[in-house]
């Protein structure tokens, strides 16, 4: 597995990790016990930690059909994902309540975002077929990442090789004159592991915005397309010790709704998006008991606004990352210690004063188990060059109560840098950055409860995050249309997670149900977009040859804005998966989204998509 902070799949055993996960002998048990990295920098089996987590796998993916990489976080525990519009548009990520830009995102362990805005906004540019699997951390993990891992991390894995050499295909069209094709090959031969996947995609979309009141209404269909290429090598040169590196590339233009007046609204809008990250990795097992592993990684996130196809903005984030980690097994404990960098750059037609900054980073962990009782604390210190350092860190305990019954409790502290625009926004129309904000900052404390037995897992987790210092753009003085940022917020985030993963039968479900108090604690009311509660529910069954899942998901009620003046109706949709094989390794597969074309908003006056279909052709060696 090719990786980078955090993304360690690799480090305890080469070889094993994913195969273990997607092809062992286990099977069904195994997915329910997944080895995951995300939630310790280590190689752990769920039900060995001591923080919230879960999995998206290989066949869920499979049968996400057209749905967005945000539609299919959404129906994860604790994630709403709100969009601005057709597809390709920009999309937020709300983790346990946090902000959008209180997520941090790794591709292959790489961070990934833009810095201008200090988020990840480029969801549409990740396609499901580029997927091996997604692991969801909830809750903070500073104390592991560094900057903005508030709310948590979103780990995307490229698809990897193993086993014999095989080819992969699948197209298929749908509504909204929507066609995707995607190919590729992996495998493995004596010491070399290697993997090359490329997809394509391409839809008319619908109109963005739905309200012909708003000023930015345009009558037309905001298209989409995205080309995406990814890959991986890696060589096996010695037991304990493997160097490789992997590539992932997305670009796509999507058009967009803008502008303050009919003139202006009919204009043509356009957004070119390219992001990309490359790793590379030696890893080496200097010992029995310790494993060194370093990295170099790199990642863009590039874009530019078109008006009437003339470029009118550009913004590009650059971000080269190293890192020295050390796993070390003793007596007492597994222990990791480990320094890093980050280079961030911006450019473009925004002429910042500083355009670039520097994070350099100690961490150091350390994961006990005795009898019943299992530990984990992490610390780490971040010196960014824009403003002093930043000491974060956690605790956790677990208890084993009986072979099916364990539960544990934690502590962490969490930080977000503020972004470039934050800081340095150059002058426009009397709004400006401030080079005086201070970091984000949050106190979390969560509690959870687990029921493990045969094909069964159910969860209930309690957490109260509170999150000081919060930036916000305010209007001074009132009616000049002059913004600039200052740490005036703070907000309380209590809630509960209800997750059952199992399978009765030969019938596969999952649900969860999400329970969230958002509030701004000095005004107390609650935070734009997030809902008290929300969930999803899916049921599936594998028969012979054929394959079906229907999936249901809920929220209800939000506001638009903090300020609470207008309401978002709450929302149910359905959602149906098929698929048919008809021959060795090959099969047709079909997906409805909003079966029953329901009429809701995630974001005022922004269009969501109707009653949508998508059939499709897949080769797929197992």
């Amino acid at each position: 597995m090719q990786t980078w902070e955090g993304d360690t799949s690799r480090l305890a055993s080469p070889d094993t990790g994913l195969r273990q996960q997607c092809g062992s002998a286990t099977g069904q048990l195994a997915a329910l016990d997944p080895i995951l990295v995300t939630a310790t920098r280590q190689a752990m089996r769920s039900s060995e930690l001591l923080s919230d987590v879960s999995v998206v796998d290989r066949e869920e993916l499979e049968q996400a059909g057209q749905s967005t990489l945000g539609d299919i976080l959404s129906r994860q525990p604790g994630i709403e994902f709100y969009s601005q519009g057709s597809n390709g548009a920009t999309g937020s990520i709300f983790m346990r309540g946090t902000s959008s830009g209180h997520t941090l995102v790794l591709i292959d362990g790489i961070r990934t975002g833009s810095a201008t805005l200090g988020q990840m906004s480029s969801w549409s540019r990740i396609p499901a077929q580029q997927i091996e699997r997604i692991e969801i951390l909830r809750g903070p993990a500073s104390s592991l990442y560094g900057s903005d891992a508030i709310g948590g991390v979103i780990q995307i894995f490229t698809r990897q090789g193993n086993g014999p050499f095989h080819v992969n295909a699948e197209i298929g069209a749908g509504s909204y004159d929507t066609y995707s094709a995607s190919g590729g090959f992996s495998g493995s031969q004596d010491a070399w592991r290697y993997a090359l996947n490329a997809n394509t995609f391409r839809t008319n979309g619908f109109n963005s915005i739905k309200n012909p009141k708003n000023g930015a209404y345009n009558k037309d269909s905001d298209g989409f397309y995205n080309n995406s290429i990814s890959g991986n090598l890696a060589y096996l040169f010695a037991k304990g010790h493997e160097a490789g590196a992997s590539v992932f590339y997305s670009e796509g233009e999507n058009k967009y709704d803008s502008g303050f007046s009919k003139a202006n609204a009919a204009k043509d809008y356009r957004n070119q998006l390219a992001v990309s990250s490359f790793n590379t990795y030696l890893k080496n097992a200097l010992t029995n008991n310790w494993t060194s592993t370093l990295r170099f990684g790199h990642s863009t996130d590039d874009s530019t606004n078109l008006t009437n196809r003339s470029a009118s903005s550009l913004f590009r984030t650059d971000q080269e990352q190293y890192a020295w980690q050390n796993d070390i097994k003793t007596g007492i404990g597994s222990f990791l210690l480990g320094v890093e960098r980050l280079d961030q750059r911006v450019s473009g037609t925004g002429n910042y004063r500083t355009d670039q900054r520097t994070i350099d980073s100690i961490l150091a962990g350390w994961s006990t188990k005795y009898e019943s009782h299992r530990l984990q604390t992490n610390l780490r210190y971040d010196e960014n060059s824009q403003f002093n350092g930043k000491t974060t860190g956690a605790i956790a305990y677990g208890y084993q109560i009986s072979d099916a019954w364990r539960a544990n409790i934690s502590y962490g502290t969490a930080f977000k840098a503020p972004s470039f625009n934050d800081l340095y926004y150059p002058l426009t129309f009397g709004s400006q950055g401030n080079p005086n904000l201070l970091p984000e900052s949050s106190r979390n404390r969560e509690a959870a409860l687990h029921y493990e037995t045969g094909m069964h897992h159910v969860s209930l987790t309690w957490y109260l995050n509170q999150v000081n210092n919060l930036i916000s753009w305010t209007e001074s003085p009132p009616g000049s249309f002059a913004y600039t940022p200052n740490n005036i917020g703070n907000a309380r985030l209590e809630g509960s997670t209800l997750a059952y993963e199992g399978q009765v039968g030969s019938f596969k479900l999952g649900a969860n149900y999400n329970y969230l108090d958002p509030r701004d604690a000095d005004t107390g009311r609650q935070l734009a977009r997030r809902a008290t509660n929300f969930g999803s529910a899916a049921v599936g069954q594998q028969l012979g040859a054929w394959e079906w899942r229907v999936e249901l998901q809920a929220s209800d009620r939000r506001y638009d804005t903090d300020a609470n003046t207008r309401k978002l109706s709450g929302y149910a949709l359905t959602n149906l998966y098929g698929a048919y094989n008809f021959a060795k390794d090959w099969s047709v597969f079909a997906r409805v989204n909003n079966l029953f074309d329901r009429n809701y908003e995630l974001a005022a006056d922004y269009a969501t998509p109707g009653t949508n279909a998508f059939i499709g052709v897949r080769y797929s060696p197992k």
